[in-house]
């Protein structure tokens, strides 16, 4: 008798066990899915860039602009024409032609692009190698992405070079930062 009342104990305890376990499971399962990353507009996804770096991130916006160098690139536009992020298709390959102009989706992965001193030597040097855009000045919608207002390399660089004394001096970092997404994948939402 007391066999069986042990018996008993053992089997009511290791099903109380392997119900215990099932509900942490499904509880793991619901905290990662309520983790999903949210999409965001331009604005907040600049606004938080910092933070935001290297970490996968979601936006949807209109895209304005695709380059014409095979559509690797999109600019997708925030509440203003100054706000604009740049997205690169990377292992896609290259974007649509029905992106330009319509509200497009994004996940990617958030990417900061830095240009100090180093950099600009060496796009000094580089100066007339290689060219992307609309003639001397580069793509005209890249510059802008970047707060850009010089035509010639030369102006680009010499105001880079301003706007990273300038930095320095406010907030102790030689360099400048400009984000883009590496897209992971992306959808035509409107056009």
């Amino acid at each position: 008798m007391k066999k069986i009342i042990i018996l008993a104990i053992s089997i009511v305890l290791a099903t109380a066990m392997v119900a215990c376990g099932n509900r942490n499971a499904k509880k793991s399962v619901t905290t990662e899915s309520a983790t999903e990353v949210a999409v965001m507009d331009v604005d907040a996804l600049l606004e938080g860039a910092e933070t935001l770096a290297g970490q996968e991130v979601e936006v949807e916006a209109i895209c304005t602009h695709l380059c014409s160098h095979g559509a690797t690139k999109m600019f997708l536009m925030g509440s203003d024409d100054s706000k604009t992020l740049r997205v690169e298709a990377a292992k896609l390959g290259a974007f649509n032609q029905k992106c330009a102009n319509s509200i497009v989706k994004v996940k990617g992965i958030l990417m900061e692009e830095r240009l100090d001193e180093a950099y600009l030597q060496k796009w000094e040097q580089a100066e007339g190698i290689e060219h992307h855009g609309d003639g001397e000045g580069g793509c005209s919608t890249e510059k802008a992405a970047r707060g850009e207002t010089a035509n010639t390399t030369a102006e680009r660089i010499a105001d880079f070079r301003a706007r990273i004394a300038a930095r320095e001096q406010a907030e102790g970092k030689a360099y400048l930062s400009f984000y883009f997404i590496e897209a992971i994948s992306y959808e035509i939402i409107e056009g």
